[in-house]
């Protein structure tokens, strides 16, 4: 679905990222893991066509990001709501900008059904103050589920939330995945919340970055690093890859 060729990414005389090659499965929910800086949520927007004055190359579905442009959808740290808007006409605004001339109707009634999913269906008139920060972010990623993409982008989504409000929104994330079957790329810097949800994930290297390692996790959903032997191993291994990062940074 996605693949990365020795690309290369410089702001200014700073190099961003450097030979950076990995390939996406169509459906799956692949993660981007790595310390805080590394190039995560920029791999992220060269996906998204945001940004362009890269070297290598990078097609999706065999296409270039600005070609497939309208096949996804971002999902923010930061929900991005429009205070002066409710609920619905929230989850309506991606539809209302991609396709302006679609009635309010029908927006309405394809953003409706993305926020029942969500749990939200009843919070529809409500404006963005009198909303929790988790379902803030509910109402975000039923924005972008009403886009009806291929590809969901989502940028350390659960980052700013309480722990219990993030397990409760990972276990609704996969099960919405697994009933759609998008393909989801997913940046943190959490490996908990990594092994959690990836069907594989990349762990990227300090500036300038590429691949460091790949982990394929296969333990079935729904997962649990606190009493799986299994992802035990793997979060140990990765908090070794982490602090390695950490020594060459230093160094």
């Amino acid at each position: 679905m996605i693949e990365f060729n020795n690309v290369g990414l410089k702001f200014g005389d700073t190099r961003i990222i450097e030979d950076l090659s990995f390939s996406i499965n169509r459906g799956e929910f692949f993660c981007i893991l790595g310390p805080s800086g590394c190039g995560k949520s920029t791999t992220l927007r060269l996906i998204g066509d945001l940004l362009r004055d890269y070297s290598g190359k990078i097609t999706i579905a065999g296409k270039s990001p600005t070609e497939c442009w309208d096949q996804m959808a971002y999902v923010f740290q930061n929900p991005r709501l429009l205070p002066w808007k409710n609920t619905l006409d929230n989850a309506a605004f991606g539809l209302e900008m991609r396709h302006p001339d679609m009635s309010k109707e029908i927006r309405n009634e394809i953003a409706l059904k993305q926020l029942t999913k969500v749990g939200l269906g009843s919070d529809i008139n409500k404006m963005p103050l009198m909303l929790s920060g988790g379902e803030r972010q509910r109402v975000s990623l039923a924005r972008a589920l009403s886009l009806e993409p291929e590809i969901i982008l989502m940028d350390e989504p659960f980052s700013a939330l309480d722990p219990n409000t993030r397990r409760i929104l990972r276990s609704q994330l996969v099960q919405l995945w697994q009933d759609i079957g998008m393909t989801i790329i997913f940046v943190t810097h959490d490996i908990d919340e990594a092994l959690e949800l990836g069907d594989r994930i990349i762990v990227l290297g300090t500036r300038p970055s590429k691949v460091e390692k790949i982990i394929n996790p296969f333990e079935k959903r729904p997962r649990d690093v606190d009493i799986s032997d299994e992802l035990r191993n793997i979060k140990k291994e990765l908090k070794l890859v982490f602090e390695n990062l950490a020594k060459t940074k230093v160094n």
